[in-house]
């Protein structure tokens, strides 16, 4: 027997060299004659706890309760009961001589005595822990009782050991035997190792050694003694001495009392067993003890009671011990979450708890969850990460973003949702400086690329408004290639104000970033046009931007007439300290409703600030109406532009001049440099005759010889108000839609009194040809066509009217042609 049981302790070797821990320093209190050690794995560095119980000799009789110990450890598993890793015994040298140790390996775990040292806990926080102790302890002791109808038989405090999510659990199994009811009458004692007891936690049965009562009694009679003396030590804060301190209750709360006096009772028979001490107890009923138990049968709940439960828990939460919330409640919470059980309102109280935590614990504890959050297909989970980002995205890794959270983040720019499309928006700006240059040109920018033609007018102006945001963790060759088309082809011609005032603050915030020609020539024409726009806001900001890159530019031609050609062409020149700034969300009903709805009218935001401000609705007015703008000063300053600004890649490279098209223009996925929108109000009566008066006079053209391609006056985008200015194009100007209105090539538009002269007769027939031979027949126009055959007719051959036809034949001769013949 005895050989067997060193088998069974010894595991994987008998020599403390084959020992795969590290043994540490000891605790100060353990159970019996053990030893607490502090340990660790070889392997993976993991904490772990490690007993040791060393001896003279193997037959040492404390040895020998230890093997039983280790056996029963073992063999018992309860979530409840300390949790077995390994075990060894071997020969240790103790000075001189040689001693035999046995050592087991737990899980990490803290004596009792300590853990409530550390904690520190008072009043009705401290009960409540208490509570929760007393009822994991009384579920392990009811398992062993009542399930295994095995004996503990010295339940105490240094019997009880705390996890490190403070979860209580019963150990020292070394006095553990089976409960042996068959033989009521032996007096043979039950317990072969009750000398371990102390004499003060001994029942009075098992204090006289009256086993013939014992065996009679339940099989919880022993251990409800001992679960009574756990109570007293816990509420007391001392060790019990004596079993006659037991019978002073001042410090037992009073909805405790009644079951601690059962618990105690002197007759066997008569005490409580430790599942009714569970069950019945008001004690009990509190709100750790209550949230954790549901917590434990999550998944047994439905969707309405998650979702109340967690509602409250963060109330809940503010009101438990903070050490309790963070040791236990926020490992189960994260675990929910993890694995599924948990609804999307469980994340909120995640990063609520987590918010208590120190940096280095929340990368540790909340952070790997949250990254696995992001692959969750469950839109709630996903919209209630999105909307806290702000709260973790400074705690995550750059390659964390950039491998394992933006591929998911990113599903949701095509997401059906414009709540979510906005939602994924707006979290660029806390996950854009973590990605990297590739991710940045070869993504991102994409997603945008298409957000900044979304249906909705708000996600339009948040792209813009985002673009500026994170323009400086952009290459300057990406700069170079993006951010003008966005704004000036895009926002500045959007029909939404506050997406046009997006684009003006934004090229604003990056003036460092564009060159003097680029300011010349593609910023200032565009910015300008927008100081008589129909928004208040608008033009604001608009004179704002134009005095903003005019000093720019007039810095510049100091430094050429300076004759510094060094610096000449790099502006480098931020007059405003809100350039460095981060401009503001627009504010939209998308956040605050969460669904997409009609967006109102908008109201002027403070030019001061850098935030573009969009109220919940427009009036289909604003959202169908076309905003005119004047055309481009001329077609030359386009095509000074730098040719690096006109190469296409990724969708955003700006096309030439002439192979612009209008009407697809505004459907491509790019940042493409295309036309104004051709849609303009007609200029007033008294401009256009004062814009006349000022004309040189011209011969007015022919129109037969003027015009080789049919009428044109039916085109609104042909604005005549440059006319005046504009050199005389050459007649053999192409008729392709790719031409742009803003240019001065216009042959027939430039007469200033056309658009109050009468208008030309519309004709709906085919024009005339001019090669029909009697043009001066003025039925000509609606005579019949001539005749298609080729035979020339009977009118042209000069015979009299007395000349008879020729007899028509029968066969194939009647298609002949010798009815031509007499000529």
């Amino acid at each position: 027997m005895f050989k067997f049981l060193k088998e069974v302790v010894a595991g994987s070797g008998s020599a403390l060299k084959d020992f795969p821990y590290t043994i540490g320093e000891p605790y100060a209190s353990a159970w019996g004659s053990w030893t607490h050690h502090r340990g660790t794995s070889k392997d993976d560095g993991s904490p772990v706890s490690i007993f040791s119980l060393s001896g003279s000799n193997p037959q040492d009789r404390h040895l020998v309760a230890g093997r039983n110990g280790v056996k029963r450890l073992r063999t018992v598993r309860h979530p409840n009961i300390l949790s077995f890793l390994h075990s060894t015994e071997a020969e240790v040298p103790d000075g001189p001589a040689m001693k035999q140790t046995i050592y087991i390996v737990t899980e990490p775990v803290t004596p009792l005595s300590e853990n409530l040292k550390e904690l520190n806990l008072g009043g009705t926080q401290r009960d409540e822990y208490f509570a929760w102790g007393l009822h994991q302890i009384s579920k392990a002791v009811s398992f062993l009782n009542n399930d295994c109808k095995l004996v503990h038989g010295n339940v105490c405090l240094t019997s009880v050991v705390v996890t490190q999510t403070l979860d209580w659990k019963l150990h020292a199994f070394d006095v553990l035997s089976e409960f042996d009811a068959n033989n009521e009458t032996s007096n043979s004692p039950m317990l072969q190792f009750e000398w371990l007891v102390g004499a003060q936690y001994k029942s009075m049965e098992l204090a006289k050694s009256d086993w013939v009562s014992i065996r009679k009694s339940p099989p919880w009679a022993i251990d409800s003694w001992g679960l009574g003396c756990l109570i007293y030590e816990l509420f007391c804060g001392a060790k019990l001495t004596r079993t006659e301190d037991l019978r002073n209750t001042a410090s037992i709360p009073k909805s405790l009392l009644p079951d601690y006096q059962r618990l105690l009772s002197s007759t066997p028979s008569r005490r409580l067993n430790p599942s009714k001490l569970i069950d019945n107890s008001e004690f009990f009923q509190n709100k750790l003890v209550e949230t954790i138990q549901f917590m434990e049968v999550l998944n047994l709940k439905d969707s309405v009671e998650k979702d109340s439960f967690f509602r409250k828990l963060t109330n809940i939460a503010e009101q438990l011990p903070r050490e309790i919330v963070l040791k236990k409640l926020l490992p189960v919470l994260a675990s929910a979450l993890e694995f599924g059980s948990a609804a999307a309102p469980a994340l909120v109280v995640l990063l609520k708890m987590g918010s208590w935590l120190p940096a280095d614990q929340f990368s540790v504890k909340v952070l790997p969850t949250i990254v696995k959050l992001f692959a969750s297909n469950d839109r709630a989970i996903r919209v209630s990460l999105l909307q806290h980002i702000d709260q973790f995205g400074e705690s995550l890794a750059d390659q964390t973003v950039d491998e394992q959270v933006f591929p998911h983040v990113a599903t949701g720019f095509s997401d059906t949702s414009a709540f979510l499309r906005e939602l994924t928006l707006k979290s660029m700006l806390v996950l854009a400086p973590k990605l990297s240059q590739r991710t940045i040109s070869g993504s991102l920018l994409k997603y945008l690329s298409k957000l900044q033609v979304d249906e909705e007018p708000a996600i339009r102006t948040n792209t813009t408004i985002l673009l500026g945001n994170i323009a400086n963790h952009m290459n300057d060759g990406t700069r170079k290639r993006v951010l003008i088309n966005a704004f000036t082809v895009r926002a500045l011609r959007d029909t939404f104000p506050p997406a046009r005032a997006a684009g003006i603050m934004a090229l604003s915030v990056t003036s460092s970033y564009y060159e003097m020609t680029e300011i010349a020539t593609r910023i200032l024409p565009n910015i300008v046009v927008l100081t008589f726009d129909p928004d208040s806001d608008v033009r604001t900001k608009a004179f704002q931007a134009t005095d903003q890159f005019l000093q720019i530019a007039k810095q510049h031609h100091e430094k050429l007439n300076m004759g510094d050609n060094s610096t000449a062409e790099g502006t480098g020149i931020q007059l405003r300290p809100g350039n460095a700034g981060l401009l503001g969300w627009a504010m939209s009903s998308l956040t605050q409703k969460g669904k997409s709805s009609d967006h109102g009218l908008v109201s002027s935001a403070n030019s001061s600030n850098s935030q573009v401000s969009a109220s919940s609705r427009v009036t289909s007015d604003n959202q169908s109406a076309t905003v005119a703008y004047a055309p481009s000063t001329s077609s030359s300053l386009d095509q000074t532009a730098p040719a690096s600004a006109r190469s296409s890649v990724d969708g955003w490279g700006e096309v030439e001049n002439d192979n612009i098209n209008e009407e697809n223009g505004s459907d491509k996925e790019g940042w493409d440099d295309v036309d104004p929108f051709d849609e303009k109000p007609p200029p007033s009566l008294l401009s256009n005759i004062q814009a006349a008066q000022k004309r040189p006079v011209a011969q007015p053209k022919q129109p037969a010889s003027s015009r080789s391609n049919p009428p044109k006056a039916s085109k609104p985008e042909e604005d005549p108000l440059w006319g005046a200015i504009a050199a005389p194009a050459p007649k053999s100007a192409s008729k392709s839609a790719d031409i742009k209105p803003s240019t001065s090539q216009n042959d027939d538009d430039d007469d200033l009194w056309g658009s109050i002269a009468a208008p030309p007769p519309k004709s709906a027939g085919k024009p005339l040809k001019p090669a029909a031979s009697n043009s001066d027949d003025l039925w000509g126009a609606i005579a019949a066509p001539p005749p298609s055959t080729k035979a020339r007719p009977l009118a042209s051959s000069g015979r009299g009217r007395g000349t008879k036809p020729a007899q028509p034949k029968l066969g194939a001769q009647r298609i002949g042609r010798t009815s031509s013949t007499g000529m």
